[in-house]
């Protein structure tokens, strides 16, 4: 399965909130910064800043670029959407937790930020230095992620908990931080990379299955919430995508860690290549592909909720609507077929 960038700090139990409102005022806060000129119209708009946020609104979106914070971007998906984004005149801001391995993209034109996002202040920072470049927050992209794998058996709580910490309470944090900003600005997206086991679990998966279950939910919940904001809020679910899957999971569970009981499993694991779970599977998609429907969800006017990407992704969504019984036959019947 397709994975961004692994986050390996220990996970905080507080988030990044907003200031509380101040609920005494009942006038406008913001403050005039002047006008300016709608280039095709060549009507003056004016332009104000929210004093709280420090956020461009109204209708300077003629005068600036759109603004895009982008996480995981070492590699993979998130490269390839910030050259995406970037390629259709957007100002791409995109982060890592070490931003040597995104030297790249500065070259090409990216803003880069430093980024981990299991550690709050860091989310802050980022969101408020995204602003600061932007003017505004317009979409917010949470790539960064990881995919523990093996039996649940095999894999320990702290494991568990980081797996969580990443991919589930690291876009937590970072919603939380833009979504002052996306209301004051009268508008916004927020765009969360899931993947098809978001949908439906699959043995040796199930620590990653799970935070993207908890990632769909959350997402499911918070786009009816901001609906009445006009903030778009869409998940991006896709299958296999070209990357080094069994590399990825020797390192995440050693030989030595691995109970001989599930030695069919990670055999399968190992071979999922084959089924297109690899580098050069017949069914994995491209990174390009997913940067292009996440480009799709940043710019069309409405959105689906949800952008399956590949075949397997098509397949897996319909796949959760046989009888659970049927399912566990099936999964049964490859593993003896390995």
């Amino acid at each position: 399965m397709a994975t961004a960038e692994e986050a390996d700090r220990p996970a905080d139990s507080d988030g990044v909130g907003a200031d509380s409102a101040d609920t005494n005022r009942e006038t406008d806060t913001r403050t005039n910064t002047g006008a300016q000129t709608d280039p095709e119209t060549e009507t003056e708009t004016e332009t104000e800043t929210d004093p709280k946020t420090g956020t461009t609104t109204a209708d300077d979106r003629y005068t600036r670029k759109q603004c895009v914070l982008i996480t995981g971007c070492s590699s993979g998906i998130g490269r390839a959407t910030a050259l995406a984004f970037l390629q259709r005149d957007w100002q791409v801001v995109a982060t890592a937790r070490n931003t040597d391995d995104i030297a790249e993209l500065a070259e090409a034109g990216c803003t880069t930020l430093e980024l981990d996002v299991t550690d709050p202040e860091q989310v802050a920072r980022a969101v408020e230095q995204t602003v600061e470049i932007g003017g505004a927050i317009d979409c917010l992209v949470n790539n960064a992620g990881y995919a523990q794998t093996g039996p649940l058996e095999d894999v320990s709580t702290a494991d568990l908990h980081r797996q969580f910490d990443v991919n589930v309470y690291g876009p937590h944090r970072l919603t939380r931080a833009a979504l002052p900003h996306m209301r004051a600005q009268g508008e916004g997206r927020i765009i969360n990379v899931s993947s098809v086991v978001g949908r439906i679990s699959v043995p040796g998966m199930g620590s990653y299955a799970g935070s993207k279950h908890a990632l769909e939910a959350m997402t499911d919940s918070l786009r009816a919430e901001v609906e009445g904001f006009d903030i778009q809020v869409t998940l991006i679910e896709p299958g296999p995508v070209q990357t080094n899957f069994s590399e990825r999971l020797d390192e995440e569970l050693p030989e030595d860690e691995r109970t001989p009981a599930y030695e069919t499993l990670y055999e399968l694991l190992d071979e999922a290549e084959l089924i297109g779970s690899g580098a050069g599977g017949p069914f994995a998609s491209e990174p390009k592909d997913v940067a292009a429907a996440i480009l799709d969800a940043a710019s069309t006017p409405e959105p689906p909720a949800r952008y399956p990407v590949g075949p397997i992704a098509q397949y897996g969504v319909y796949a959760r609507f046989l009888p659970d019984r049927l399912r566990d036959a099936a999964y049964g019947l490859i593993q003896r077929l390995v």
